[in-house]
């Protein structure tokens, strides 16, 4: 897309990696969200892009996580300009890292 999200936070929950990015939209794609229209072209081709990605981000996330990635649920907000990514899990990560 040409640039990065302003903040990104990940979380791991059990079996679920959760990504929550902050400032994704691009300014054009702020300008499109102005409308209705607008705010749907910008969430299908988000999501278009997604769905081609998806062999990626398993691959990344699964080589990061040491665990097959047996789903991606996603959506992104037009109105915050926020995104959340849910990767379901094969096996419950949590337990095994160590808190300090």
């Amino acid at each position: 897309m040409g640039r990065g999200p302003k903040e990104t936070r990940t979380h791991i929950i059990e079996d679920l990696v959760v990504v929550r990015l902050k400032g994704v939209l691009t300014p054009a794609e702020e300008q499109l969200t102005k409308s209705v229209d607008g705010k749907e072209l910008v969430k299908k081709m988000r999501s278009t892009l997604i769905d081609k990605a998806r062999p990626l981000l398993y691959q990344v996330i699964g080589d990061i996580t040491g665990t097959k990635i047996l789903d991606l649920h996603t959506d992104i907000s037009t109105e915050s300009g926020e995104r959340v990514f849910v990767f379901a899990l094969k096996n419950i990560l949590e337990k095994n890292l160590i808190r300090k």
